[in-house]
């Protein structure tokens, strides 16, 4: 993809989250009714989340019949092009397997904080992210309630656009980790023993730890706010549409040893490369 196409792409990204914030804004606040998706914890989700990724979806699927899509509620859609790719090359494949081979996958996570949406906080906002060949590419995060739209690509600055002004965005450089500041949404996202004591070896190191943001917590890192933000348990459309926001911004965005963080799990975003590298010798410490 040349930075034309790029361009583009992100443009239609930030116009489509920003259309759908009105949709999340309606309930935002409001007594919506809130369902668990899960049998063994509480996973919730409101009509909120589905309208919000229905608009999206079937925005994405008349501009871009040929892409995949992702959802955090209503799973993968395979486009035209990697239908017919499918056919040709995996003759009878699980549809799983057939969503590794399209180019390009759009991925959405509705409403990422919806714990924060159903309680009143303005910690969640809208994701939208494009990867190609699995490479994150182009990111969007919205926040209606704030009027916030952090957008960044491969190539490209980061921005964060608000009351119709936009700006770039860097994360704050120079700084150790006994100065940092981290974030986490919740200690419980560590399910693994080893995994909380990695984090809290981390933050007995840094200057401040700090719960709550969700996607908020990875664009104040961008915005230069924040220095820190690691947790566990995550789904790539958690993380895959700020990617992009981040690094576009000058920060590091790995898993726990410091390879790629797209397909979630365990999360190490910095602001710097010198500050990624410190925080992974700490949380190996042990």
């Amino acid at each position: 993809m040349n930075s034309h196409e790029l361009n583009s792409d992100l443009e239609h990204a930030v116009e489509l989250a920003e259309r759908a914030g009105p949709i999340a804004a309606s309930y935002f606040r409001s007594r919506v009714e809130v369902e668990n998706k899960s049998k063994s914890a509480f996973d919730p989700v409101t009509i909120a989340d589905r309208e919000v990724e229905a608009f999206v979806r079937a925005e994405l699927r008349s501009r871009f019949p040929g892409d995949t899509i992702l959802g955090e509620e209503m799973g993968e859609e395979i486009g035209e092009e990697a239908g017919e790719e499918a056919g040709e090359e995996a003759g009878q494949a699980a549809r799983s397997d057939v969503g590794q081979l399209t180019q390009r996958r759009w991925v959405i996570d509705p409403i990422d904080g919806t714990r924060a949406f159903i309680t009143g906080m303005p910690a969640w906002g809208i994701l939208l992210g494009l990867q190609e060949s699995q490479v994150p590419v182009l990111g969007v995060m919205h926040q209606p309630f704030t009027g916030e739209t952090f957008f960044g690509a491969q190539g490209a600055a980061a921005k964060l656009r608000q009351s119709g002004s936009e700006r770039t965005i860097t994360t704050r450089r120079g700084v150790r980790l006994a100065d940092a500041v981290l974030y986490c949404t919740h200690p419980d996202i560590f399910s693994e023993a080893s995994e909380r004591e990695a984090f809290e070896r981390v933050s007995r190191t840094s200057r401040m730890t700090r719960f709550g943001g969700d996607c908020y917590a990875y664009c104040l890192l961008a915005l230069g706010q924040i220095d820190l933000v690691i947790e566990a348990g995550l789904n790539l459309y958690d993380i895959v549409p700020l990617i992009p926001i981040i690094e576009a911004a000058g920060g590091v965005v790995t898993d726990a040893v410091g390879g790629s963080a797209a397909e979630g799990g365990f999360i190490v975003a910095a602001g710097s490369p010198e500050l990624h590298a410190e925080t992974l010798r700490v949380l190996r410490a042990g």
